[in-house]
């Protein structure tokens, strides 16, 4: 990882300031764009602003409208690889979904849901070891992830207001698709059979989701359950927390409305 000095930073600022786009400071400093918004996002937060955030309206409390479509998918991922950090040395909220660098897709398609759910708020991305945390600033977070709470999602109950059941309902595949693309994967397994006396190997593809929260993994299988998909349960060791898609009908269904990750 590449670390800037605070005069670099501090020159970026009063480039933002002065009213110069993120894209070309990026350009003049050589730092990644989603470093100079990361910087803009902190140097508002800590004046008590959160750019792009201003006036920004609520689908719970204001009645605004909100691309339910998106907000499914975001909320498969909030619930797998995401979480909202609301005691920091920010004045506003941030929901920060973590995903892997192998996946730039996800990345990209992560962060256009964000800006479909929030579209009065910025979004940013932070650079770590082998993936982005991928941002948004709100100060409605809460009011649209109330399963938000102190400690670890595996230790605490995680259940989906009626409200957010209503839109799982709707678009159950975009919910699906959020929780295999942060805690899920399609794999290709082999196994081997004697046809006729001679070993022959096969293969086959599986979709697998963990995650430890009997919770969310009870909401995955509910939610497959309700769009005709079989799937099982695997343990490793005593601990349950493997589902498993294999039969091929119901692999077929999730090839068509999931597939791989990329």
């Amino acid at each position: 990882m590449i670390f800037h000095g605070v005069e670099v930073r501090q020159k970026a600022l009063g480039l933002l300031r002065s009213g110069t786009s993120s894209a070309e400071v990026s350009r003049q400093l050589n730092v990644p764009r989603g470093t100079v918004s990361y910087w803009l996002h902190m140097d508002g937060s800590k004046r008590g602003e959160c750019p792009g955030a201003h006036n920004a309206a609520c689908h719970r409390c204001d009645g605004m409208d909100l691309d339910e479509t998106a907000y499914a998918y975001l909320l498969g991922l909030y619930l797998g690889d995401g979480h909202v950090s609301q005691y920091s040395q920010h004045r506003v909220p941030n929901l920060m979904i973590t995903l892997d660098d192998s996946w730039p897709g996800i990345q990209n398609e992560a962060e256009a849901a964000m800006r479909r759910v929030f579209p009065d708020n910025a979004t940013c991305r932070v650079r770590k070891p082998g993936c982005h945390n991928i941002k948004v600033y709100s100060k409605h977070l809460l009011c649209l992830f109330p399963q938000h709470g102190p400690g670890k999602k595996h230790e605490r109950a995680i259940t989906l207001e009626s409200w957010q059941q209503r839109i799982v309902d709707a678009s159950p595949w975009e919910f699906v698709r959020g929780l295999i693309h942060s805690d899920g994967c399609r794999v290709t397994n082999w196994t081997t059979r004697l046809v006729g006396g001679e070993r022959k190997r096969y293969e086959y593809p599986r979709y697998l989701f963990a995650n430890k929260s009997d919770d969310i993994r009870k909401l995955f299988t509910d939610t497959l359950t309700a769009v005709g998909v079989e799937w099982t349960t695997l343990a490793r060791g005593s601990d349950p927390f493997n589902i498993s898609v294999a039969r091929r009908a119901s692999v077929a269904l999730m090839d068509a409305h999931v597939g791989p990750k990329y």
